[in-house]
């Protein structure tokens, strides 16, 4: 069985207008809301093996404060290129790459791409994941290469507003 969390890097700031889109850090909100569902995942005792980030500045730190709230090693975070606003294709190869030892994977990465693969994996669909949301599948595979292929089952979905909807 092998887990990926899908997560949706957080609220990116847009106050500096002359900064290229990959530059774009995250918003006071953005730098809350990552360490805050890092905590919901390990308050739900969830494990992460390989963090998977896009390199761009605003998935790079929502990675990051994942890492440091789950106070994993800097060498579980790896930064793939091709997470940078992807086509939901992309995301078929990184996974597939990805070492068999690992049995859940965190892939941070951009909408429209993100959302789009999400709605790949299982009949659960989702309209958008929003900004650190994170969307969890469980598949009947040991190996990633498998991953594609295999049935797959939807986990959960949560987002940092959600909290206020559930109480």
């Amino acid at each position: 069985m092998k887990t990926l969390l899908l997560i949706r890097h957080a609220k990116s700031d847009w106050s500096h207008p002359e900064l290229e889109d990959f530059d774009r850090p995250l918003n006071e909100r953005g730098k809350k809301d990552a360490p805050e569902m890092a905590r919901r995942l390990i308050k739900n005792k969830i494990k992460i093996d390989l963090f998977l980030s896009s390199p761009a500045k605003r998935a790079a730190s929502t990675a990051k404060a994942f890492l440091k709230e789950f106070d994993a090693k800097k060498k579980k975070l790896r930064f793939e290129e091709k997470l940078y606003l992807p086509s939901p294709s992309v995301f078929w190869e990184v996974i597939k790459d990805v070492k068999d030892k690992v049995e859940t994977l965190a892939v941070f990465s951009h909408n429209d791409g993100i959302t789009l693969f999400a709605n790949q994996l299982t009949n659960t669909k989702v309209d958008n994941i929003p900004t650190c949301g994170i969307f969890a599948v469980k598949a009947h595979c040991d190996a990633w290469k498998d991953f594609e292929n295999s049935e797959k089952e939807f986990w959960f979905f949560d987002y940092p507003k959600a909290e206020a909807k559930n109480g």
